[in-house]
């Protein structure tokens, strides 16, 4: 027996020292491809500005190296997960901090970002705290597709030498998610201590067909639902003549422009340059007004822009 666990101490050993593959745990991947798309939904019903949150990568090192980019610029927050008997910890950098608070608070984006360097106050503070629970809380739910775990906020730091999960040249792996609203944004960065995952190695090599954020529904739903709200001008064209450098500079004042067009001509709608419908034109309470008639094919347009008439 002591034989067989002096093995394994070993093997975690080696394991630890050496780092985690992350191309080899496909299911890593698509574990916070799932907390970037939940926590998405939670921002979205919080704040009534448009969010965007999106997985940035995935890297692996040792903590003190990961967390030593983020000294003084972030607020940490110390997770205990029972099952596993470790620690994790989720971040947030300062940006992310000043970007949640004026959309929280209702700002829309018309004054300069905070760019100061200070500490944090007991809003934000307490602000972090809110988030730090929902997004545990999507963490808890995307994991339960390889373990079940709880994640219980200990502790919140401003300092990362205070924020501790383990020891400092342990081996780790850190998500980063990029959030952007208001024309900023910040980032949200989660730390894993490598030794949490390695007996989950095999579970989290596993290929799994369709469980990706691209194809889950809430998150096509969401692009649809974004992807409808832009804006396109639309141009009406009832005919285009083709004129010389020298006729249109011989134009003046007064000059009578002939048209082959009639009220029966079919007018071309337009949307950024590309032809979209063939409409006819016609009034309604003394206003002009298109009826679209038919859609406009691509192909037979530019074979007969190419082809000799």
């Amino acid at each position: 027996m002591s034989g067989t666990q002096n093995a394994n101490d070993i093997r975690d050993m080696l394991l630890d020292s050496a780092g985690l593959s992350l191309d080899r745990l496909p299911m890593l991947h698509v574990i916070f491809d799932r907390m970037t798309t939940s926590c998405a939904e939670h921002l979205r019903h919080m704040a009534a500005s448009p969010m965007y949150y999106s997985l940035s990568g995935l890297e692996s090192g040792r903590i003190t190296e990961i967390l030593e980019m983020y000294e003084a610029n972030a607020v940490a927050g110390i997770f205990h997960a029972p099952e596993w008997d470790s620690h994790i910890l989720i971040g947030f950098d300062r940006d992310f901090i000043y970007t949640m608070v004026e959309v929280l608070f209702g700002s829309d984006g018309s004054e300069p970002p905070v760019e100061e360097a200070r500490g944090f106050s007991t809003i934000e503070l307490r602000m972090a705290q809110t988030l730090f629970e929902q997004v545990a809380k999507a963490l808890q739910a995307s994991f339960a597709l390889v373990a079940d775990t709880k994640f219980k906020l200990e502790r919140i730091e401003t300092r990362m030498d205070f924020a501790v999960i383990g020891r400092r040249n342990n081996q780790a792996v850190a998500a980063k998610f990029l959030l952007q609203a208001l024309n900023r944004g910040g980032e949200m960065f989660v730390v894993i201590p490598q030794s949490v995952l390695n007996p989950m190695r095999k579970v989290l090599s596993r290929v799994v067909s369709g469980e990706s954020s691209g194809r889950d529904p809430r998150w096509m739903k969401q692009i649809a639902t974004e992807v409808k709200k832009t804006e396109v001008t639309l141009k009406a064209v009832l005919e285009e003549r083709f004129l010389s450098l020298g006729e249109i500079a011989d134009l003046k004042v007064g000059d009578v422009i002939e048209l082959q067009a009639t009220p029966r001509s079919r007018v071309k709608l337009e949307g950024n340059q590309q032809g979209l419908f063939w409409c006819n034109i016609g009034q309604s309470e003394g206003t002009y007004v298109l009826k679209v008639d038919e859609l406009i094919d691509q192909e037979k347009e530019f074979l007969d822009d190419v082809l000799p008439r």
